[in-house]
């Protein structure tokens, strides 16, 4: 069990350090997480774009061990990450100082893309003062109202990254905005439907439960108090919400309120993928780095 992100990086430090492929990678937020991670000596980054800018942060910077693979756009840099990236000569890609939608574009390239076939979900991954582990979420970034097969995925995408964590059954809470099963809520109707795929065995192995509220997620005195028998109330690893709405509110309503540190990654591509923000901090985008690190073992 991680219960912080000192465990995370305490357990990326113990695996083989993976290439990290980062595109138009000219940034020197990006480069300075870049050369921390490099220097925790778990990644060893390959940067992609204008050589003579990448090397001018670098020396700013005081970043010399790296791989360089110059190129004279930000077009032919993100081209040239991702098919490195498609042609296994990398483990990992990041963002640089490139949109968000190019990067997307370029990763779902049927040429030199990292297309799998499967739907692209993003794992988030927090650290709360008053929770005793690290919580992962999903989907509150890429996927605005998934249907019941496109939770199954993200659910699938989740589990099988978090078994690489260490985390062979994780008590999966898949939450509705009560426990009651209703045929008008939809959600209800598809979280009983996950839990019942979880149980055949359609969806890696957990613990999961569903439909289920938040308090009784994290609560196993209101779960005794309604007279649920719950297996993970008190003790979740895994959050699967509804739709976008809830796990974006909820994860910014933590980072706000509740001081909670996070890390993200985007799964359902041939490797792990980080997305990233040109807001957040050095440590979220070193978090990142080293859980998609982990997401990359074999």
């Amino acid at each position: 069990m991680l219960k912080n992100f000192d465990d995370l990086l305490d357990q990326v430090k113990r695996t083989e350090p993976r290439k990290v492929c980062v595109a138009v990678a000219e940034d020197r937020a990006v480069m300075t997480a870049v050369r921390d991670a490099a220097e925790m000596g778990f990644i060893n980054p390959i940067l992609v774009g204008n050589e003579k800018k990448i090397a001018a942060v670098g020396e700013e910077i005081g970043f010399k061990n790296y791989e360089i693979v110059g190129c004279s756009s930000e077009e032919e840099s993100l081209v040239k990450a991702v098919t490195m990236v498609h042609n296994r000569e990398a483990d990992v890609l990041m963002k640089g100082l490139v949109n968000t939608a190019v990067y997307m574009r370029g990763i779902l390239n049927k040429e030199y893309g990292l297309r799998t076939g499967r739907l692209l979900s993003l794992l988030a991954v927090y650290q709360l003062p008053q929770y005793h582990k690290l919580i992962y979420a999903s989907d509150s970034g890429i996927n605005v109202a998934p249907d019941l097969e496109q939770k199954k995925v993200i659910m699938t995408n989740a589990l099988e990254a978090m078994k690489k964590f260490g985390l062979e059954r994780p008590k999966t809470a898949i939450l509705t905005a009560n426990e009651m099963l209703d045929p008008k809520v939809i959600s209800t109707v598809e979280a009983a439907a996950l839990t019942e795929m979880a149980a055949k065995g359609e969806i890696p192995p957990c613990i999961p439960e569903g439909p289920i509220s938040f308090d009784i997620a994290f609560d196993k005195a209101a779960a005794e108090h309604k007279g649920i028998q719950s297996k993970i109330a008190g003790d979740v690893d895994l959050l699967i919400f509804p739709n976008i709405e809830a796990g974006n509110i909820m994860g910014k309503s933590w980072l706000h309120f509740n001081q909670a540190k996070w890390a993200g990654i985007v799964l359902g591509a041939a490797a792990p993928v980080i997305l990233g923000s040109r807001s957040d901090t050095p440590e979220i985008k070193i978090n990142s780095i080293a859980l998609a690190c982990l997401a990359a073992a074999k």
